[in-house]
């Protein structure tokens, strides 16, 4: 795990070099810079997780490249301000374009390696409260079944290695949940954690270009979790591939190298053999990526850790939602643990959610069970000719339209499995005009897997 990386903006060479050797002392990656326009090709180079800025530059001051920083919010980092000269004005300024603090010169070095050390702290406890919003798994997986044991077991043994990670389950079994959860008990838990769904322009996402860097430079010293690898576009997997063997790679448009610090852990739905040996999937990605893997059973062969489950999304949702508390009876339970979850957890997860939200009294029954799992059972198990007469046809045909068509695309990402690349092969839509039409229609490819 490499430490935190720190760019020391300062015109004077001995300053630059004193606050290099201390943050050196204290186990800091360091790089200087002695002028704005060395700071921005530092910064191209490699993104720092914090810039020590002075203001007063022969050339640019320091204020002047903040706000152009600070107009990029795809690659800002936190910025502490330096100055020998510095006002109240300039400090208001400062802070008004996004500085964390401000430093005066001459400098206390007990100050500064405070400062460094809360602003760095800070920025990670941002990171981490910087999950998607959907996120709704547990930190730590939740159940006492044999299985769920050994593998918290095998997790904490992973974390303490710097090993690549391939999650492989059915959608909804906790992958992502799983993969979170390593990265709060390694090391790398003080740096970023970074999800990204593989898709189309992935290697955009990924790599980023030039003046933006991508996901992997986002997660330095951190990790990147890497959902539905199989779905890589082509040129993506080329150069992560390439990525993983060099340790190092070029921004789209770039041509400076940069260093990969970033732990890859990717997920996967489908066999990524048998993609391989289907001619989908780059062998040399899979070699780099499977280095350990790690297969997560679906819910229905570990049903013992069903009441579990339960008793945590009940509080869960009360907390988080404000839902109305309510507890399942054992004959519901026991419903529940003979049910087959083919949409695994995140069903699960769901049925709760319906069931705090739709029912009245303190105890759910057996009864009020099989009502809500028959109503939610998936388009495609049903009779069209029994599913149809729910699309109303005394309606504006637009509106018309739009229902049948969030019917049939729903119906075909279960299908797809919520994969968006496999979605567009059955539909015979371009991916682009795809995406589109799903936002249009409010569908989230995740919800419906």
């Amino acid at each position: 795990m490499n430490a935190a990386y720190v760019l020391v903006v300062d015109d004077e060479p001995d300053i630059r070099q004193l606050v290099k050797e201390i943050l050196e002392d204290e186990g800091y990656q360091v790089a200087t810079a002695g002028s704005a326009a060395a700071a921005r090709e530092a910064r191209r180079r490699r993104c720092p997780d914090l810039i020590l800025l002075d203001i007063w530059m022969p050339d640019e001051d320091g204020v002047t490249l903040l706000k152009e920083w600070s107009e990029n919010d795809a690659n800002r980092c936190p910025v502490v301000m330096i100055s020998g000269h510095g006002t109240v004005e300039t400090a208001v300024e400062a802070t008004r374009l996004g500085a964390i603090d401000f430093i005066e010169k001459p400098l206390s070095m007990a100050k500064l390696l405070v400062t460094v050390r809360q602003v760095l702290a800070e920025s990670t406890a941002k990171t981490a409260q910087s999950l998607p919003p959907t996120a709704t798994e547990p930190l730590e997986p939740i159940g006492h079944s044999r299985w769920l044991v050994e593998l918290r077991k095998q997790i904490r043994r992973l974390a303490a290695s710097e090993s690549r990670v391939l999650f492989s389950g059915e959608a909804g079994s906790g992958k992502t949940c799983f993969a979170r959860y390593l990265h709060t008990l390694s090391e790398r838990r003080r740096g970023p954690l970074v999800e990204l769904a593989a898709g189309e322009k992935a290697a955009v996402e990924l790599f980023g270009y030039e003046d933006t860097p991508g996901r992997l430079e986002a997660a330095s010293n951190g990790t990147l979790v890497l959902d539905e690898v199989a779905d890589l576009e082509p040129e993506a997997q080329i150069r992560l591939a390439s990525a993983l063997e060099k340790q190092g790679f070029q921004r789209i448009d770039g041509s400076r190298s940069q260093p990969l610090t970033t732990r890859i852990i990717a997920l996967t739905r489908i066999d990524l053999a048998a993609a391989v040996r289907a001619g989908h999937f780059r062998e040399d990605l899979y070699y780099h990526l499977n280095v350990v893997p790690v297969p997560i059973p679906p819910l229905r062969e570990h049903i013992e850790d069903i009441p579990d489950l339960l008793n945590f999304y009940v509080n869960h949702l009360v907390e988080q939602q404000s839902l109305p508390y309510r507890r399942f009876s054992v004959a519901a339970q026991n419903r529940l643990r003979n049910y087959a979850w083919p949409g695994n957890v995140r069903e699960l997860r769901n049925l709760v959610q319906r069931l705090l939200i739709l029912g009245e009294r303190l105890e759910i029954t057996v009864s009020e069970v099989d009502n809500t799992l028959t109503a939610s059972a998936p388009t495609g198990e049903m009779d069209a000719a029994t599913s149809l007469p729910n699309l109303s046809l005394d309606r504006p045909l637009r509106e018309a339209r739009e229902e049948f068509e969030r019917l049939y695309l729903q119906h075909q990402l279960k299908r797809a499995a919520g994969s968006v690349a496999r979605l567009a092969r059955l539909t015979g839509m371009e991916r682009t005009h795809l995406y589109r039409k799903l936002r249009a229609l409010g569908i989230d490819p995740k919800e419906n897997a």
